[in-house]
C-alpha cells in the first residue's frame, strides 16, 4: 500500500502481518557490490529514500520504512544501485543503505511445510506482509525462518529470490 505524503510517497507494509525482525544487518560489503545483476539484498534501515536517478541531486520519490524488506539490483551506477521494489517500482538507493543479508515477503497467503514437498505437513499459515529470513533455496524450494519456526515453500511464491536461483548452498 502506498501513502503519499508532502511531495514524495511512502511505502508501508501493513503491519496486521507477522514480521520478523531483523537486527544488525550488515551493510553491503565490497565483494557484494561486485555480484551480476539482477540480485536480490534488503534494506539496511528503517527509512530509505528511493531516487529518480543515481544521486543525492536527484528527487526523493519513494521512502520505504521496512528494515530488512528484500529488493532487486536490476543496475549498478557507481555507489548507487538501480532497485524494484515488491509492486514493481523503480528507483535508485545508495549502497551504504542495503544489506546483503537475504529476505522474503510473503505477498499473498502461504503455507510454511515442514519438507520441501507440497504434500508436507503444514507448519503455520503466513499472511501477506510477513517478512521471513530466507535460509537457503535449490530446486525450486525456500527454507524461511519466521519467529523462530524453520520450514519450507515454494521459490515462486513470495518476493526475495530469482526464478531458479541457489541460495546459500
Amino acid at each position: 500500500m502506498r501513502l503519499y505524503l508532502a511531495a514524495f510517497a511512502v511505502v508501508t507494509i501493513l503491519a496486521s502481518a507477522t514480521v520478523v525482525p531483523l537486527i544488525g544487518a550488515p551493510g553491503l560489503t565490497a565483494a557484494e557490490t561486485e555480484r551480476k545483476v539482477p540480485r536480490f539484498v534488503s534494506l539496511r534501515a528503517n527509512e530509505v529514500n528511493l531516487r529518480t536517478g543515481p544521486g543525492r541531486r536527484y528527487p526523493i520519490e519513494w521512502v520505504y520504512h521496512k528494515r530488512g524488506l528484500p529488493i532487486e539490483i536490476t543496475a549498478e551506477f557507481d555507489k548507487w544501485r538501480r532497485v524494484r521494489d515488491h509492486e514493481g517500482a523503480t528507483g535508485w538507493v545508495h549502497q551504504s543503505l542495503l544489506s546483503g543479508r537475504r529476505n522474503a515477503l510473503i505477498t499473498e497467503a502461504r503455507l510454511l511445510r515442514s519438507k520441501p514437498d507440497d504434500d508436507a505437513r503444514p507448519l503455520a499459515r503466513l499472511s501477506p506482509g510477513v517478512l521471513a529470513e530466507l535460509i537457503s533455496c535449490s530446486e525450486n524450494w525456500c527454507r524461511l525462518e519466521v519467529n523462530n519456526l524453520r520450514g519450507w515453500i515454494r521459490q515462486d511464491q513470495f518476493f526475495g529470490a530469482l526464478a531458479g536461483e541457489s541460495v546459500g548452498n
